[in-house]
């Protein structure tokens, strides 16, 4: 095989991980100057720093006035489980999968919480469940966009509006890059570090007034350690959802989610966000659709996620490989442009098929994207080359 020229076009910035993500463009540590750095979070400075980043999320996102928005620990995981345990147990739960995080819930569900009326959906990777065998008449816990999959729900048009059931979407890839249907979501999770770029270890809760008679009204039959608590003595802990959080957080992180939330604004809120995942994830789609040697691993195109975009290498010779060399020849297109400095963090999930996963959230700049294409080819051809030699 005829090897290519190496690009002369580098991305400017190579971070394409699909979390922690990219940090939004222009951004350096003199964002962080206002951080309360020494200070207590329970001080009137901590409190209100972090009751402004709760309402630039409502404001971002475009969250109902009615729901409630908390910051808890732990990511999106610690928000999807605090919910999980606190909330489930009422009546039957339909568990929906079709990629790791949400085969993660279920076994949460079916193995820890050990509940008796669960029914489970799988679909496999690169597929998406069908939604009209679940019965939203019962609880239902999905994830909007899956992260490890690039398939996403299109929208929320299957749900129905007189549902009897909680919906629990974990929407951690989706949140700032994909119109979540709040009125149709009672508990949605996600974490700083994906759309926004900003840093690890702090998750969302967001409640609606559904989910929060849930919790005032049902009790599970198991113990609740102290950080999944967000009742006390059969109500809301209201404090949680106005700044004053279980436990502590860092207060730099804090400062950096308010700078990502203002740099949201300053773009043009929630539709220059979805606006700048689109325009990203355009690039990558043509350049697929045109490349004979990728696909994209989401079969159906209205199920494409815009952020977290999930790639097989689909050459022929290449497939006609075991399965262990085509895995080893994905990494080593990944592993060729980490060296390279133009490509980190690029592979796809460790449970997920062989192949790559790009990030094209709002942080991304769509230059980059542009510029990473040609080098795709150009470690695809070298690495074949290679194979050959």
């Amino acid at each position: 095989m005829t090897t290519i020229a190496k690009p002369t076009v580098r991305p400017a910035n190579p971070n394409f991980s699909s979390g922690p993500c990219a940090k939004r463009p222009g951004w350096s540590l003199d964002a962080l100057a206002d951080a309360p750095l020494g200070r207590s979070h329970r001080a009137k400075i901590g409190k209100n720093k972090l009751k402004e980043a709760i309402d630039l999320t409502r404001e971002v996102l475009q969250v109902p006035a009615d729901y409630r928005i908390g910051i808890v620990p732990a990511s999106d995981t610690g928000a999807v489980e605090m919910a999980l345990w606190s909330m489930l147990g009422a009546r039957g739960v339909d568990m929906v999968a079709w990629e790791s995080f949400g085969s993660g819930w279920i076994t949460d569900v079916t193995k820890q919480l050990k509940l008796d009326d669960v029914r489970t959906f799988v679909a496999p990777y690169g597929e998406i469940v069908d939604f009209a065998q679940v019965d939203f008449d019962r609880d239902v816990v999905f994830t909007w966009n899956g992260t490890t999959s690039g398939v996403r729900v299109p929208n929320g048009d299957f749900i129905p509006a007189d549902r009897k059931g909680l919906t629990f979407c974990d929407a951690t890839s989706a949140a700032f890059a994909q119109r979540l249907d709040f009125a149709k979501l009672d508990v949605v999770t996600f974490s700083w570090q994906k759309v926004l770029g900003g840093e690890g270890a702090h998750g969302m809760l967001i409640l609606s007034p559904r989910a929060v008679e849930r919790l005032e009204s049902y009790k599970p039959s198991w113990p609740l350690p102290k950080i999944f608590r967000l009742t006390s003595g059969g109500k809301l802990i209201e404090g949680i959802f106005v700044g004053e959080t279980i436990n502590t957080p860092s207060m730099l992180c804090v400062e950096d989610y308010i700078d990502a939330l203002k740099w949201a604004k300053s773009i043009g809120g929630l539709e220059g966000l979805v606006g700048r995942a689109d325009r990203n994830f355009a690039v990558l789609d043509a350049y697929v659709q045109k490349t004979p040697w990728i696909s994209n691993l989401a079969k159906v195109p209205e199920t494409r996620s815009n952020t977290s975009v999930c790639l097989t290498i689909s050459d022929p010779e290449l497939a006609a490989l075991p399965a262990e060399k085509q895995a080893a020849f994905a990494k080593a297109i990944v592993s060729r442009l980490d060296k390279e400095g133009v490509a980190y963090d690029i592979g796809s999930y460790r449970d997920a098929p062989a192949g790559l996963r790009i990030w094209t959230g709002a942080t991304v700049e769509t230059s980059d994207l542009e510029a990473l294409t040609h080098w795709l080819d150009w470690a695809f051809a070298t690495e074949k080359a290679a194979l050959a030699a």
